[in-house]
């Protein structure tokens, strides 16, 4: 959310908010539909290994399958139940902000969470958003595919540009659709982050001195567990910077997969 973005969890949002109905309503593939690139993709593709082929996998016996298991979850960073806090900051003001994670699936390139931010207006002190997120893989690029989010090619590079991991990149986005393949085994996982309403009241659509009408480009770092953003809405302060660090929780891992 911003001047006219913002964050996190409420205790009275998951006795309103029934995230897993939204969740059964998310597309999937029908049977016999592939996630995979084809040939007659135009697309830059990053992570093109030998092993996705399955014949040319090492077979480890009928009950090893070649295929290999992609992990809902890439790390346990970035996993459901994780919570991040940080700071939002623009030329005028830094708020604070809480970010809590309640679904990662990695096939479908998607995550959903509650997004808290402090201090945006003196009505509203506290504001939360639902908000789901795309994951820039094969299945979403760096190109924002949405007309109704504001945000044109240009606008696109301007801000992903912003991060220092997206140089490897650049220059091929410029050309065209970058595919990222392995998402789960990189340092860094790009995202974008979409609000779509307050809660727990979801029908509130407007608030003075607030928008959450934007959306956020998203650099997460798996290793150090660290979210850099950068808020974009045309009607809003440009560049308004995202920053924070996951929580310690000292929870359980997620799944991991041995081979």
């Amino acid at each position: 959310m911003g001047e006219t973005g913002f964050g996190g969890r409420d205790t009275a949002v998951d006795s309103r908010l029934d995230v897993g109905s939204m969740l059964s309503r998310r597309p999937t593939l029908r049977e016999g539909q592939s996630s995979m690139i084809t040939d007659s993709d135009k697309s830059v593709d990053f992570g093109m290994m030998d092993w996705d082929d399955e014949d040319s996998a090492m077979s480890m016996g009928v009950d090893y399958p070649n295929m290999r298991v992609i992990a809902t979850s890439p790390s346990s960073f970035l996993r459901p139940g994780s919570r991040f806090h940080g700071t939002q900051q623009s030329e005028r003001q830094v708020y604070e902000v809480q970010v809590e994670i309640k679904h990662v699936d990695l096939r479908e390139s998607f995550l959903c969470g509650y997004l808290r931010i402090q201090g945006l207006t003196e009505d509203h002190p506290t504001l939360t958003t639902y908000f789901e997120g795309e994951i820039i893989g094969t299945k979403y690029h760096f190109i924002t595919n949405h007309e109704s989010w504001g945000a044109n090619g240009k606008e696109d590079l301007n801000h992903w540009s912003k991060f220092n991991a997206f140089r490897p990149f650049h220059r091929a986005a410029r050309k065209g659709p970058v595919v990222i393949r392995d998402v789960a085994q990189r340092e860094n996982i790009f995202m974008r982050w979409k609000e779509h309403f307050l809660v727990p009241d979801h029908r509130v659509r407007t608030i003075s001195g607030a928008s959450f009408e934007g959306f956020y480009y998203i650099c997460f770092n798996q290793i150090k567990g660290d979210v850099s953003g950068i808020y974009f809405h045309s009607k809003s302060e440009k560049f308004q910077q995202l920053e924070l660090k996951h929580v310690e929780d000292r929870g359980c891992f997620g799944a991991m997969e041995f081979r």
